[in-house]
């Protein structure tokens, strides 16, 4: 899709060479992000754990839908998915910092509440590192936060987030 619309390249298992260069591209975005919130190493296990490229062929095996944002030909960002309960939880929604504030989010989050719509879910839930700045982002566009919590993700990493939910 050219022409200023957004694209959304769903990724399949099948398709290693899209998985190795999403990999590349979400730890790119992810590192220059978030090595200043929660430091270089908890953030290399993160990456390891949930953007290589078994993590992200574990996810998809595990009924993760996984998302790259294009726009006339170019990756601006990605974000990942999976139903859970009565929500789509959103564990995944990134932008290039260069492509953030234009919009992309946004058109991004519509498609996404069409999917969630689509499985027949009431809303959209989602974790923010609490020290992570886009919580204003998500409060803008109608996320409610209902609780904080910290996740032992292994090696005596935690995610010390926010919970936030939009109901559809």
């Amino acid at each position: 899709m050219m022409n200023g619309k957004l694209e959304f390249i769903a990724v399949r298992t099948s398709d290693e060479d899209l998985i190795r260069r999403l990999s590349a591209f979400a730890s790119s975005i992810i590192r220059a992000y978030y090595d200043p919130i929660i430091g270089k190493k908890q953030n290399d296990y993160h990456l390891e754990k949930f953007q290589s490229v078994r993590g992200i062929l574990e996810q998809l095996s595990n009924g993760y839908s996984y998302y790259i944002v294009a726009k006339d030909g170019i990756w601006r960002g990605f974000f990942a998915f999976y139903p859970r309960g009565d929500a789509l939880y959103l564990s995944k929604f990134y932008m290039r910092e260069e492509d953030r504030g234009k919009g992309f989010g946004k058109e991004t989050l519509q498609f996404i509440v069409g999917k969630a719509k689509h499985a027949g879910l009431n809303a959209i839930e989602l974790n923010v590192n609490r020290f992570n700045p886009t919580v204003k982002i998500y409060e803008h566009w109608g996320f409610l936060l209902t609780h904080s919590e910290q996740i032992d993700i292994g090696c005596g990493f935690i995610m010390d987030d926010y919970v936030y939910r939009l109901d559809i």
